[in-house]
């Protein structure tokens, strides 16, 4: 289960807001320095988390935002979603509703679409649960997409008519540095785990050379094969022999 956010307002004080009409060089400046900021992150989370922060300083009219990813269902217009990252609670509770099953009044037409929007939700049949939750527009931007799965940013705010073709241009640029932020995090998070799978596996194979005196293929078959008849991952084996190895020692 993804980690979830709540971004609270004092954390947007040090992020300057993107004004609406800017000129090329300033939109260029602004999008260097929210892509370093996205570059900082370490992990898919934390890079989640700043995206959200990111968006309501950087997009212009937006006054909430979240992320949430969409599974699709087996017929149309059905599946779920989960919010993973989001501004404030109205965010949270809109993006989750009814556990993520009721249909999201526009998302649906992001698996054919880049950008969904919602003018006004109040004029919209489809918008009760974001006029119930007092937000009159909705600009979403897909940020990654296969045959089941979508994610999503969606900015909101409380007037209606919010996102123009302004905010809508500079929300799909945001949008691509996201990803790409998202997709480095998610290597670099791959990798590391990785090496710490590997360390773990060669301690717990050092171990089993030392109790049964054999050598260290012998040790690693015997791991594999102890893995596959209790059906537990290799990893989650080579820890729990490692912690045992530690408790028997200490």
């Amino acid at each position: 289960m993804p980690k979830r956010f709540v971004v609270t307002a004092s954390e947007f004080g040090d992020l300057p807001r993107f004004p609406v009409g800017s000129g090329g060089l300033e939109l260029a400046e602004a999008l260097t320095a929210a892509a370093r900021r996205l570059h900082e992150t370490d992990t898919p989370h934390s890079t989640l988390h700043t995206a959200v922060r990111l968006a309501v300083r950087f997009m212009p009219g937006a006054e909430h935002a979240g992320i949430s990813v969409i599974e699709r269902g087996s017929r149309p217009h059905t599946g779920q979603r989960r919010p993973l990252a989001w501004t404030d609670e109205v965010v949270r509770s809109v993006e989750s509703r009814h556990g993520g099953r009721e249909p999201h009044p526009h998302w649906d037409h992001l698996w054919a679409t880049p950008v969904a929007r919602i003018e006004d939700s109040e004029a919209d049949g489809r918008g009760g649960a974001l006029s119930a939750a007092g937000l009159r527009s909705a600009l979403s931007l897909r940020l990654r997409a296969d045959r089941r799965r979508l994610t999503v940013l969606t900015a909101y705010a409380s007037k209606p008519r919010a996102f123009g073709e302004d905010a809508t241009r500079i929300g799909r640029l945001f949008t691509a540095h996201v990803g790409i932020a998202l997709d480095s995090a998610t290597v670099r998070e791959q990798l590391t785990e990785a090496m710490r799978t590997r360390d773990l596996i060669g301690q717990a194979t050092g171990i089993l050379m030392e109790r049964q005196d054999i050598d260290a293929a012998s040790a690693f078959e015997s791991l594999v094969k102890a893995s596959q008849r209790e059906n537990v991952k290799l990893r989650d084996l080579a820890r729990r022999i490692v912690d045992a190895h530690g408790t028997t020692t200490g």
